[in-house]
Parts: C-alpha cells; sequence; structure tokens
C-alpha cells in the first residue's frame, strides 16, 4: 500500500486521473464476469432470463382442451367443434385480431395455427401480412412478431367487432391511413404504442439468430385480451350489448374428402417468389398443408404445418395510396363490392365471388348461382391476391 501511495504521489493530476479510470475498467469487467457466471447458473432457479438458442416467452399456457370431454359446442368463426370448457371461456371475450408479419426473417412465426381465421394480404413491396382472428382455441397463445396496421385489414376485422393488436401502422395523410381510420371507426385499439411491456415483449432470441428489431415484438392471446378487459371491452359493451348481438356466421358443413384438386399455387406478386404460396391437400386430414417461398411453414410454437381446411383466394383490384409515403409503399385493396373468388375444401374447387357491401357488412361467398359456401369446420385461410394474380391449380 506504501509502494501504491508513493507512486501516486509522483503522478501528475492528469495521471491518476488516468490510472483511476484504467482500475475502474478492470473492477468492472472483473465484476461483470463473476456476475454474469452467478446469473447463469441461478438463472433458472431465480426466474432471471438467460440467453440461450431456445427462448422461453414469458406466461404463455399453450392450448388444449381435455381429450375426455366431448366436443358439443361450435365456433361462431370457423364452426370447429369444441368441449363446453372453452365455450365457456370463449363467451368472456370478443374476438381478437392481431397483425402477424411475414418477412423472410419473421419466419416460423407464433400462433397462426391456433387462429380460428387467417387473412393474408400483400402489406408493401410484395411482402404478405396476416391478420389473424382469435376466439375459441382453449389456451393462451404466443403470437408473433406483431407488425403494423393496414387499412384493408380494419375493414375486414370490422365485421367481428374484434380487439386490434399491432405495432402502430400506415399513418401518412390520405386513403391509406390506418391508425387515423381506428379512431374514426371507434376500433377496439391495442396498439403497442400505448401498451408496452410486459403485455408486449421483444424476443430477440427467439429464432437463435440475429433479427433485425422490428422481427422480434410478441404477446400472448390472454395478455391482450386482458388488457381489452380492463379498457371495458370484454365481451359485451358498457350498456351490456354482446359483440355477437348482430354477427352473422358463416354457413358450415361436415366434410366431404374426395376431391382431385390437390395442388394450389398463389403468387401475390410475380416478382416475389419468396412470399409465392403452395399448398398441398391431404386426405388423411382433409386439410392443406401450408409451403411459404417453397418450404414448409410451421407454427414455431408447436412445430405443426400451417393446415387450414378451407383456403380462399380472393381477387381484389390492388392500387397505390399516393399518399407521398416513401417509394408510394402503401397499398389500397378494393374491399367493397363483388369481384371473383376460389373457395378450396374438400380436394375440391368452387369458382365463385366474394360479395362485401360495406365496411362493417358480413363478406360472403358464393358459387356461380349465387348460393352461399358452406365451410367446413375448421381453420378458414383468406388469401387476398391482386386481380390477374397467377392462381394454378
Amino acid at each position: 500500500m506504501d509502494q501504491i501511495n508513493k507512486l501516486f504521489a509522483g503522478l501528475n493530476n492528469l495521471q491518476k486521473t488516468l490510472v483511476l479510470a484504467i482500475i475502474a475498467i478492470v473492477v468492472y469487467a472483473f465484476s461483470a464476469g463473476i456476475s454474469y457466471s452467478l446469473i447463469s447458473s441461478i438463472g433458472g432457479k431465480v426466474g432471471i432470463p438467460q440467453i440461450s438458442q431456445t427462448t422461453t416467452l414469458p406466461n404463455a399456457k399453450g392450448g388444449g382442451e381435455d381429450p375426455s370431454q366431448p366436443k358439443t359446442e361450435s365456433c361462431l368463426l370457423n364452426g370447429s367443434m369444441h368441449t363446453k370448457a372453452a365455450k365457456t371461456a370463449w363467451d368472456n371475450h370478443r374476438p381478437l385480431a392481431v397483425m402477424i408479419e411475414n418477412h423472410q426473417d419473421a419466419r416460423p412465426q407464433s400462433g397462426l395455427s391456433s387462429a380460428d381465421i387467417v387473412y393474408e394480404a400483400v402489406a408493401e413491396g410484395g411482402i404478405t401480412r396476416f391478420m389473424a382472428v382469435f376466439l375459441c382455441e382453449l389456451g393462451d397463445f404466443q403470437v408473433g412478431p406483431v407488425r403494423s396496421a393496414r387499412t384493408y385489414f380494419i375493414d375486414w376485422l370490422s365485421e367481428y367487432d374484434a380487439l386490434y393488436a399491432h405495432v402502430g401502422g400506415a399513418n401518412t395523410s390520405g386513403p391509406a391511413n390506418a391508425l387515423g381510420q381506428i379512431i374514426d371507426y371507434d376500433i377496439l385499439d391495442l396498439n403497442q404504442f400505448s401498451i408496452g411491456f410486459p403485455t408486449f415483449w421483444r424476443d430477440y432470441q427467439r429464432l437463435g439468430r440475429p433479427v433485425a428489431t422490428e422481427h422480434t415484438m410478441y404477446s400472448t392471446t390472454q395478455k391482450l385480451w386482458d388488457v381489452g378487459v380492463k379498457r371495458g371491452w370484454s365481451a359485451t359493451d358498457s350498456a351490456g350489448i354482446r359483440w355477437d348481438s348482430k354477427f352473422i356466421p358463416w354457413k358450415f358443413k361436415d366434410d366431404q374428402p374426395g376431391g382431385t384438386t390437390t395442388k394450389i399455387i398463389v403468387n401475390f406478386w410475380d416478382n416475389k417468389p419468396d412470399y409465392q404460396v403452395e399448398w398441398d391437400y391431404s386426405s388423411d386430414c382433409n386439410c392443406y398443408k401450408r409451403k411459404n417461398g417453397g418450404a414448409n411453414h410451421i407454427d414455431l410454437d408447436n412445430n405443426k404445418q400451417l393446415s387450414p381446411k378451407n383456403v380462399v383466394v380472393q381477387f381484389m383490384v390492388q392500387s397505390n395510396a399516393n399518399d407521398g409515403y416513401e417509394n408510394n409503399a402503401h397499398l389500397l385493396y378494393q374491399d367493397k363490392g363483388q369481384a371473383k373468388a376460389l373457395i378450396f375444401q374438400d380436394g375440391k374447387v368452387v369458382e365463385g365471388q366474394w360479395i362485401k357491401g360495406s365496411r362493417l357488412a358480413r363478406e360472403k361467398f358464393v358459387d356461380k348461382l349465387g348460393k352461399e359456401i358452406s365451410f367446413n369446420k375448421g381453420q378458414i385461410w383468406i388469401e387476398t391476391v391482386p386481380q390477374g394474380s397467377q392462381v394454378t391449380y
């Protein structure tokens, strides 16, 4: 110690400052290493998150119904059959719509296999985006990566009087101003910008490799429903009127497998092969197994290939919003009126039309004679492509 004091006594003030700074850095690095070792060894015991290739996201309980219980209850959204326990759960909340992105760095996503209905359309630049609508599956499901709102998804959302979970949205003044329309239409808004952690969080380790920050936002269905309840948006409104008091369900039927239309290829934009979708019909499940960009499309949470019972491809006029946004990237779809639709189920195809009279009107799908299509009971996937897009089957 005397030697250290003599050394300091021989230094000027600047030299003393530099020496102290070096000592502080060394001490900090040493203590940080000790702390990291301790945290790594006890993190699982005390609940401290650890960085690993596999990340357990907080508080999601997954899903599942008791297999010993009969499935006697029909889901309003897609006709799928569930237990009384599931119905008790869905009777207490309204539909929840979550914007989930489909950038290559977002795949595989979480939650898509557990949605009752999935809408898919291009968000910008040929990259599609999903709006997953949840109501009837029993459980708490991780959902993400969550991304921003678009106007045409709001038009479809409005049919359900649903909660709308997203991260920001298009807000340039003009016809594509999604955030403005959320206010104008009194949408039950769950914008991450107004909620934050712990309802939303970023999981940088979800894929075990680095991705850009915009591909990391997550939540769970129950966390989002809980926020809705706190804001007074449960299954009923402040006047005690249920969300489904005027809801018009689609028609449903039993499976009738046996068709020979076994492969569907959907191009959203011809110059974006990474977003081309292929649906392969399987008679084993009477469902359609999804490939995206040539690879099996998997749900990260359960490692299952996305396999809806029904696939709808609807053709709509697509245009640019011309709202001054960078590269004129914001899009519009002419989603009111009627135009061509292809409805795939049971290994068969019906060439018909989609019909939607207004934002609040229930969209319907009819055959060439105008008769409403009855869907198989199970997940329904609705893809919106620009008129003239190549769809082969």
